[in-house]
């Protein structure tokens, strides 16, 4: 079954959006830090909201996840269900080291509110005007020719990258998996291998150890960067549109973490999910919508941004597509 036998939906929230999408959980819990809950949601035909940064908790033993980058919230098959979920658990704790914009009222009573007339940007490109699947750029500008009809103000037009977002991961992640990793390895007494941890995790951390304190500075400050122009291009749109992913969901083996060579890992990721980590480096919400399938019967999600704090709006956007192209009744051939 495609997406379940030999597609991997993507990253570690993977299995768990594979349960929602076969109806066997109405929701599952996936964090977000480079992507992990868009990219899972886009490959499984699943809905999936990446809250602002600080909107739901992660402690107690952490103040943020992965410098900021990472916050947590559930794969939903249904809207609603998300919304529900974000009112149950968003909020300060009494550690927080900053909050999100306080929401004007319950996340579930923005569902099925009309949105309004947005100005929504839009893009069928990748950030690095790489070629993209043409599938998916034909399905991004079918949906901004949908969001037109419903009274919406669409317009092409793609933020700027101020630096590369794959640079910043490298350097974030890897500082954060090398910390991980040391805090494992003093629990268990030993050195781990690749029986314990992935090989890519073990090739993050030991490539971190390489690097200095400036060199994590350097990143945060072009994270930074990246969000400070995002934060302009946001000046002229309410939304931006534009491909969770650039490719088709990833067949099993094709992005090999467990590989003696690593070396095809960053020409994937750059290939097939170049567009969701700036998000995380701004801290906006962001959302994977499955609007769309491709002739093989894959899904191919849709990525809507919004400024931050801005979930409501998100909200009631995705409330409004979901009454219009309903995909709740796609089911996949082995269904709970």
């Amino acid at each position: 079954m495609p997406g379940i036998s030999t597609i991997p939906p993507a990253a570690r929230p993977a299995a768990l959006g594979l349960r929602s999408r076969a109806r066997i959980l109405p929701v599952a819990h996936a964090s977000d830090g480079g992507g992990s809950i868009r990219i899972p949601a886009s490959a499984s035909g699943v809905f999936g909201m990446k809250p602002t940064r600080a909107r739901n908790p992660c402690g107690p033993d952490r103040g943020e996840g992965w410098g900021g980058f990472s916050v947590g919230h559930v794969l939903s098959i249904s809207v609603r269900d998300s919304a529900v979920m974000m009112d149950a658990i968003h909020g300060a704790e009494p550690s927080s080291l900053y909050v999100a914009p306080p929401p004007e009222r319950p996340f579930s009573q923005e569902v099925g509110r009309d949105p309004g007339h947005l100005r929504i940007s839009f893009t069928d490109k990748s950030p690095y005007s790489d070629a993209i699947d043409p599938e998916i750029a034909a399905a991004v500008r079918d949906v901004a020719k949908l969001l037109a009809g419903l009274g919406h103000h669409v317009e092409e037009r793609a933020p700027p990258l101020a630096a590369d977002p794959a640079a910043v991961m490298t350097t974030i992640v890897g500082g954060n998996t090398a910390l991980t990793i040391r805090l494992l390895e003093q629990r268990v007494g030993r050195t781990l291998t690749s029986d314990d941890v992935e090989r890519l995790t073990l090739a993050s951390a030991q490539n971190a150890t390489k690097m200095n304190p400036a060199d994590y500075v350097a990143a945060q400050l072009a994270a930074f960067q990246i969000s400070r122009a995002l934060a302009t291009f946001f000046e002229g749109c309410d939304i931006f549109l534009s491909p969770t992913l650039c490719a088709p969901p990833l067949r099993l083996g094709e992005l090999n973490t467990m590989s003696e060579d690593l070396g095809h890992i960053a020409p994937v990721l750059r290939r097939y999910m170049p567009g969701t980590s700036m998000f995380n480096m701004s801290g906006q919400p962001a959302m994977s919508v499955p609007l769309a399938w491709n002739k093989a019967g894959l899904p191919l999600g849709m990525m809507f941004a919004a400024k931050l704090g801005e979930e409501g709006l998100l909200f009631r956007l995705a409330g409004q597509l979901e009454q219009v192209r309903p995909w709740k009744d796609r089911r996949p051939p082995v269904c709970a």
